[in-house]
C-alpha cells in the first residue's frame, strides 16, 4: 500500500521480539522498543484472557495497541501542526492477516481518524511462536452473556453497567492497568495485559487509548462468543470534544460513533467477525444517566460516590500522601454538576480543591502546608470550566451550526437528520440547563461563576 511519507520522516519505531538484540546495522533514525522491556506483558495477566478461542491474531493485536501507544506517547506534536508521520514495525505470529491490504486500510484509517497522525505499519514474522499451549475452557460455564463492556472506576461505567447489567449478562473488561477493587462480573478480564513504557513520555494527548480501549473490549468479546459492545459515554462526554475541541486542537473522536464505525470495519477485517459498538446513553447527560440509574431499586448514593472521575494523578491532587479527585479539571466539574443534577451531595474531603463558591482560586486550595499548588491545575480549571460553559452556549446556536456535526452523527448511526438534529439538541439544552443550575449554586461572586464568563484570577 503505498503512503505518503517515507521511513525518513524521523519516527520509526521498532518493535523488537522479547530477548532480540539491536541488529547489527540499525537505523540510528530509528527507536527500538523490545517486548519485555519497554512494553511489559504480565504473563499472569495475559493466560486469564487465554480461554478457548484465544488465538494467536489476539496476541498480535494486543502487541499491536501497545507498539500504537508506545509510538503515539513516544514523539511530541509540532506547535503549529496537529499531524505526525510515524512508522512502526512489529513482529506478528499471523503474518499473512497483517498483511491484507484490507486490515491495513482499515487499521490506517481508524488511528488516523482517531489520533489526527499519517500511520505507516510494517509488519514482520515473530519467530518465537509461544502462544501456542492449552487453553482454559470454558470461560463462562453455563453462564449467559449478551454483551461486553469497557469498565473503569468512572461514573459511566458504573451506572450504565448497573443499569444494563441486571441479570449478570455482561463481560466487563477493566481498562485499567492496576488491579483495582473488583465488581461483580468483572472477571476473568481485570487489567490491561501489558503496559508500556516510554522514557522520554514527549506527548500527553494519547489519542491511541481509544484504539486500546476497543481492541482489548474487541477480543473480550469474541471470546465470550458476543457480538455487542456496549459504551458507557454519555453525551457530553461522547461529543463535546468533537462538537468544541479544546484550544482548536485535532477533535477528539475516542467515544465518537464515527471511529466506533471505523473500529467495526477493522475488526471484522482481522477477526472476521461482525462486532457492534453501541451507545445507549448517546443522547443523555451524564446527570441524567445518574438518576436513572440511582431511580433503580436498591441502589444506595454511596455506590455512586464511590468512583472516580479525575484522571489526574500527580502530586497536585495529593494530600497527606492519600490520592484525592482534584475537583476542578473538566471531568471532575462534569462530575460535579452531574451528581448536583441528579440530587447527590459528596463529602467534602472528595476533592483536593472542595469549595468552589470561594471569591479566589487561591481560597479554595488544601491548607495543609505539604500541598503545592501547581499552574497545571489552574489552567485545566479554567479550561474545564471554559469548555463546559461553550457547551452550554452550543445549545443556542441555529440549526445551520449544528449541520456539520448531525451529518455526521447521522451517516455514522444510519439515521435521519431531522431525528439527529433533534436528539442532539435535547441533549445539549440539557446540558445547558443542568450548568446553568450548577454554576449559579456556586454564587455569584464565585471564581467559577467568573471563570464561565471568560475571567481569570488567581
Amino acid at each position: 500500500m503505498k503512503s505518503n511519507f517515507t521511513k525518513a520522516s524521523g519516527r520509526n519505531l521498532h518493535v523488537l521480539e522479547k530477548g532480540q538484540r539491536l541488529p547489527r546495522r540499525y537505523r540510528s533514525d530509528a527507536i527500538y522498543a523490545t517486548i519485555g522491556s519497554e512494553i511489559k506483558c504480565d504473563q499472569e495477566i495475559f493466560d486469564s484472557y487465554s480461554y478457548e478461542g484465544w488465538k494467536d491474531i489476539h496476541h498480535d493485536l494486543l502487541i499491536v495497541c501497545a507498539a500504537v501507544e508506545y509510538a503515539d506517547r513516544r514523539w511530541s506534536r509540532a506547535r503549529r501542526k496537529w499531524a505526525r508521520h510515524i512508522h512502526v514495525t512489529i513482529p506478528v505470529l499471523e503474518l499473512p492477516i497483517w498483511l491484507d491490504a484490507n486490515v491495513q486500510q482499515n487499521l490506517h484509517g481508524t488511528l488516523r481518524h482517531l489520533t489526527g497522525d499519517e500511520w505507516q505499519f510494517s509488519f514482520v514474522q515473530n519467530e518465537n511462536g509461544e502462544t501456542d499451549k492449552p487453553r482454559q475452557r470454558p470461560l463462562f460455564p453455563k453462564q449467559y452473556k449478551e454483551f461486553a463492556i469497557a469498565y473503569s472506576e468512572g461514573l459511566d461505567s458504573l451506572c450504565v453497567s448497573g443499569l444494563h447489567n441486571e441479570n449478570d449478562v455482561a463481560v466487563c473488561v477493566r481498562v485499567s492497568k492496576h488491579k483495582q477493587r473488583c465488581r461483580k462480573g468483572e472477571r476473568p478480564f481485570d487489567r490491561l495485559p501489558f503496559d508500556v513504557s516510554v522514557k522520554p513520555s514527549a506527548e500527553d494527548s494519547v489519542r491511541s487509548r481509544g484504539f486500546k480501549f476497543a481492541a482489548i473490549t474487541a477480543i473480550a468479546a469474541h471470546l465470550s462468543n458476543v457480538s455487542r459492545i456496549i459504551v458507557p459515554e454519555s453525551g457530553q462526554g461522547a461529543l463535546g470534544p468533537v462538537l468544541l475541541p479544546l484550544q482548536n486542537i485535532y477533535p477528539d473522536y475516542r467515544n465518537h460513533p464515527t471511529f466506533f464505525r471505523r473500529m467495526e470495519q477493522f475488526i471484522q477485517t482481522l477477526l472476521g467477525i461482525g462486532i457492534t459498538y453501541e451507545q445507549p446513553r448517546l443522547w443523555y447527560t451524564k446527570g441524567q444517566t445518574i438518576a436513572e440509574f440511582l431511580a433503580k431499586p436498591g441502589v444506595k448514593a454511596s455506590q455512586i460516590i464511590d468512583t472516580r472521575s479525575c484522571w489526574q494523578q500527580r502530586a497536585n491532587v495529593r494530600i497527606d500522601g492519600k490520592l484525592l479527585q482534584c475537583g476542578v479539571c473538566a471531568a471532575c466539574q462534569l462530575r460535579r454538576m452531574s451528581l448536583h443534577a441528579a440530587g447527590i451531595e459528596e463529602p467534602s474531603e472528595a476533592y483536593t480543591v472542595t469549595n468552589l463558591k470561594a471569591e479566589q482560586f487561591a481560597d479554595a486550595l488544601p491548607k495543609q502546608n505539604n500541598f503545592k499548588v501547581t499552574a497545571t491545575l489552574y489552567d485545566y480549571g479554567y479550561m474545564g470550566a471554559r469548555h463546559l460553559q461553550q457547551l452550554s452556549d452550543f445549545a443556542a446556536e441555529p440549526d445551520r451550526a449544528l449541520r456539520p456535526y448531525v451529518f455526521e452523527l447521522a451517516e455514522a448511526l444510519g439515521a435521519s437528520m431531522g431525528d439527529i438534529q433533534m436528539h442532539l439538541r435535547d441533549m445539549l439544552r440539557r446540558h445547558s440547563e443542568e450548568w446553568a443550575t450548577f454554576a449559579a449554586a456556586q454564587g455569584e461572586q464565585s471564581f467559577l461563576k467568573l471563570w464561565t464568563k471568560g475571567g481569570r484570577h488567581g
